[in-house]
């Protein structure tokens, strides 16, 4: 399916904004400074809103395990989507509690548990998998039709994780490279040959204007997750499939006007225990640090972004989840409920936080 942004949903875009004027703001929905989705004792699954000491602000139902989430700007409403190979997204009103609408992958197609929003909230965009072609698709949702599918574009590669806005309006994707099929759950299918790369994605060129390419040596490198910086600043978080006696780089840092990576490691025997997995990542609230996190490891890992040097570690059991947060900079959530800032604890949740955490 081509692209098909015509004069109508240019209009229903506008009517949707203008209607969002008058919509209550996050502040309608408690306040929160970020989102996170959660698993309970019960064994539910919900969406939690949280302020920037980590307290609970509202909790909403998931109907299965969540992965991350993408919130409008404009209006207090998220979109939870499914883990990968999942074929859901949840469409919340975080102020009223109820669902308002729900995403369903075309056939052929899973999500990758992340989505993000055009810059007027007119348009929802999702990573996806075209597994029966071996090619990533970026969906695109109309929102004031009430998330309705109207377009997708190619992603540039192969498993689109993640997507994010770039301060020009352009989208990072996050190619890991690795193909899957809801047939085999999370079974990686191509890992001898896997490529992952960055693309640059633009909706007005129809897909990927730029793409960036890691060196040979790298290729296993799996490019999973994103932040960006306002100045255009790529961060990715990487997951190594090579061999586990190497132990690589697992961040990297893009320019979009730059032809390749440049890579931060820890010193070892600190790079060896993150034990080739990173699992978020995302700048301080300045710009000047960047973090990712390494659940495997207990350990999440601060680097100065000029200097290009390691400058915090930061002990945590299955820290995972990072963001960009007024206080302190940054925030950070576990899989044993923990919240807290680099150097200070915050609160414990009787729950386990999921992968990611997303600044509001």
């Amino acid at each position: 399916m081509r692209p098909a942004f015509s004069r109508r949903h240019i209009l229903a875009g506008a009517a949707g904004l203008a209607a969002a004027r008058a919509a209550p703001g996050w502040a309608a929905a408690g306040g929160p400074s970020h989102l996170a989705a959660a698993r309970l004792p019960s064994e539910d699954y919900v969406l939690l809103g949280l302020d920037p000491d980590g307290d609970e602000v509202f909790r909403l139902d998931l109907p299965a395990r969540g992965h991350a989430a993408a919130a409008r700007t404009d209006r207090p409403e998220a979109v939870a989507f499914a883990r990968r190979p999942g074929t859901f997204a949840i469409v919340l009103d975080c102020a009223a509690g109820r669902e308002v609408a729900r995403l369903e992958a075309p056939a052929g197609r899973h999500f990758y548990g992340h989505g993000a929003f055009t810059a007027d909230n007119a348009l929802l965009l999702t990573t996806e998998q075209d597994y029966e072609a071996g090619e990533g698709r970026l969906g695109v949702w109309d929102v004031a039709a009430g998330y309705r599918r109207v377009a997708e574009l190619p992603s540039g590669g192969i498993g689109p994780h993640e997507v994010v806005r770039l301060a020009d309006g352009r989208f990072a994707v996050a190619n890991g490279g690795i193909l899957t099929h809801p047939a085999t759950g999370r079974a990686k299918l191509n890992l001898s040959s896997m490529a992952p790369n960055l693309a640059f994605v633009s909706l007005a060129h129809n897909g990927p204007e730029r793409i960036i390419e890691p060196p040979a040596e790298l290729r296993q490198n799996s490019i999973r997750h994103l932040a960006t910086r306002g100045d255009g600043l790529v961060a990715a978080a990487l997951q190594w499939e090579g061999s586990a006696v190497e132990a690589p780089p697992l961040l990297a840092l893009a320019d979009p006007a730059a032809d390749g990576f440049t890579y931060l490691a820890a010193p070892e025997p600190e790079q060896r225990r993150a034990n080739n997995y990173a699992g978020s990542v995302a700048f301080s609230s300045d710009g000047n640090r960047v973090a990712i996190t390494a659940p495997r490891g207990a350990r999440a890992f601060v680097f100065d972004v000029a200097d290009r040097a390691l400058i915090e570690i930061i002990e945590d059991a299955d820290i995972c989840g990072v963001a960009s947060a007024p206080i302190g900079g940054l925030l950070f959530t576990t899989g044993t409920g923990r919240v807290r800032r680099p150097n200070l604890p915050l609160t414990h949740h009787p729950l386990a936080f999921d992968n990611h955490l997303v600044a509001l």
